[in-house]
């Protein structure tokens, strides 16, 4: 600010001379200033070298995860006792791990939201390492956590590193860290876009010029780096090029809400378990414990083992009997939260989508009852976006974290952003809390 008033941007443009109107660049609300997170040559240098950081992590924790998997599974499907014993495996493997790491790593920070929001950025890489490799080895045994947390954590920890190295401000170090998480999960989904949006509206809760030029620059390089291992096609191939219709926009509008409170209720427990989670030595037994109950669930409902993936593959393309997708509405969030709170380490990404898609199955099943006609796929999509940007508090990121993962849906855009804005108003007038919030550590007293 001046002594008129007048806004001016820092940096300055090379060009000093007004326009022949004399009005400011600084009146357009999104133009404003870098303010306590300069935009640098020197921080330009680090996001180019974050967004490297994190493909190149993001590769690799997706060759050891797919590593584990083929060890473990092979190409067959694998027996009842079969998967027992590589889920129980898992837990004596995670068990041990996790307790050793929160021994002997007492203190150190590997939570990318928490040291974004109330932290300074400053992440440890001995312990961000070891529990993302722990992470993807219990996921890829079968564990109901997601994928992305270990390669979010990673391309977050080499922002935090590269802003420790070249001396850059407190500020910058949170931007770029919050740069480098995006940019993870961007380069495991190859979704880019949604990976920036991700960072500047989930993690930086702000969508503007300053954040979103080093977010894109950030997600597209770590997505690019990616594709030296990683596919370039959809996370979810094949899904049918749904179009617009009268009976899919009116169950957007009465399905919205009834998604957002379901929303708010998988936010409350992954906030009870990581509240009341297994703490102390029980952190060693606990992982054994969950997974063998998951194992015994997995017995009538297999789509409950890993992260979802598949489960959301089979609620857009090809949806099952009308009773079983309820079934895995309510099975898929307790699973994961038994998982969470015996003391692992994962993400929710898609946990919640794929609990989105099979509602959005069983709410469109019976809705085509009433109203023939429109496909039962198309209202996964629909309530897939809005469990993501209910869960997330995140709405745009949602819908195009929901069309990248897919390359398709586009004809459902106004029935998608129906459901969403309304599923996300709904939670948060009741809660307000995401996925990410709720598992926040309690506050020292």
């Amino acid at each position: 600010m001046t002594a008129g008033g007048e806004r001016r941007r820092i940096p300055p443009p090379l060009i000093g001379h007004r326009i022949a109107s004399g009005r400011g660049a600084m009146e357009q609300p999104n133009v404003t200033g870098d303010e306590d997170t300069p935009l640098t040559p020197l921080f330009w240098l680090a996001v180019v070298l974050t967004g490297i950081g994190a493909g190149l992590f993001g590769g690799l924790l997706m060759l050891l995860l797919d590593g584990v998997q083929r060890l473990a599974y092979g190409d067959t499907t694998p027996s009842p006792l079969h998967r027992t014993l590589a889920l129980a495996v898992a837990g004596v493997i995670g068990g041990v791990g996790w307790f050793l790491l929160r021994r002997f790593c007492a203190g150190l920070r590997s939570d990318v939201d928490d040291s974004v929001w109330t932290g300074d950025g400053t992440l440890s890489f001995r312990r961000s390492a070891g529990t993302s490799v722990l992470s993807e080895i219990v996921v890829g045994l079968g564990a109901s956590l997601g994928r992305e947390a270990a390669p979010k954590l990673m391309g977050g920890v080499c922002g935090s590193l590269l802003a420790r190295w070249t001396g850059l401000s407190t500020a910058q170090r949170r931007l770029l860290v919050a740069c480098g998480a995006g940019a993870g999960l961007a380069a495991v989904y190859n979704v880019p876009l949604g990976g920036a949006l991700f960072t500047a509206e989930v993690l930086v809760g702000v969508v503007r010029l300053p954040v979103m030029l080093p977010a894109l620059a950030c997600s597209g390089i770590a997505t690019l780096v990616g594709w030296v291992y990683l596919p370039t096609s959809a996370t979810y191939a094949g899904v049918p090029d749904f179009t617009f219709g009268p009976s899919p926009f009116v169950w957007a509008l009465v399905a919205g809400p009834v998604v957002g409170v379901a929303a708010v209720g998988f936010i409350r427990l992954v906030a009870w378990v990581s509240h009341h989670g297994a703490k102390g030595r029980w952190v060693l037994v606990a992982p054994l414990g969950a997974f063998l109950v998951l194992a015994g669930v997995g017995l009538a409902f297999p789509q409950l083992f890993g992260n979802g993936q598949e489960m959301a593959r089979e609620a857009f393309a090809a949806p099952p009997a009308l009773v079983v997708p309820f079934a895995l509405f309510l099975l898929k969030p307790l699973v994961t939260a038994l998982c969470l709170g015996s003391g692992a380490y994962g993400g929710l990404f898609t946990p919640l989508l794929s609990t989105g898609a099979v509602l959005g199955v069983g709410l469109g099943s019976a809705w085509a009852l009433l109203w023939p006609g429109g496909p039962v796929g198309a209202y996964a999509m629909i309530a897939a976006a809005a469990m993501l940007g209910a869960g997330m508090q995140a709405p745009l990121a949602a819908l195009v974290l929901v069309l990248e993962l897919t390359h398709a849906g586009f004809g459902l855009m106004i029935p998608m952003i129906a459901a969403t804005v309304l599923a996300t108003g709904v939670s948060r007038w009741i809660d307000g809390y995401s996925i990410y919030s709720a598992r926040l550590a309690e506050r020292p007293r």
